[in-house]
């Protein structure tokens, strides 16, 4: 079984949360350009990208001296769930109090 509070606590942060949106949708991402989509500096990309590896959301391979993310292909369908709420709901668009 997964440990949902340790991937809603990965999904929690802002940045890690912006980071899946991107591997979610598929193909491997390099630190460097979720640096640049995400304005976050080399080890605090590392950092956020080692927090969603360890809740299994992602898997990395090295190339030369960068590691690639990707979607995580075994990832159970509980934590699939979890990922696609959590993104689903940053999507939505606001409401506005009125």
């Amino acid at each position: 079984m997964s440990d949902v509070p340790q991937i809603l606590a990965a999904l929690a942060e802002p940045t890690r949360l912006r980071a899946m949106q991107i591997v979610w949708r598929g193909g491997e991402h390099c630190v460097c350009d979720l640096m640049c989509a995400l304005g976050a500096t080399q080890s605090r990309m590392s950092r956020h990208m080692g927090v969603l590896k360890s809740a299994g959301l992602v898997i990395d391979r090295r190339d030369a001296q960068w590691v690639r993310y990707r979607r995580n292909p075994d990832a159970p369908q509980t934590v699939i769930r979890i990922v696609d709420a959590a993104l689903a709901a940053l999507e939505k668009p606001r409401r506005r109090a009125a």
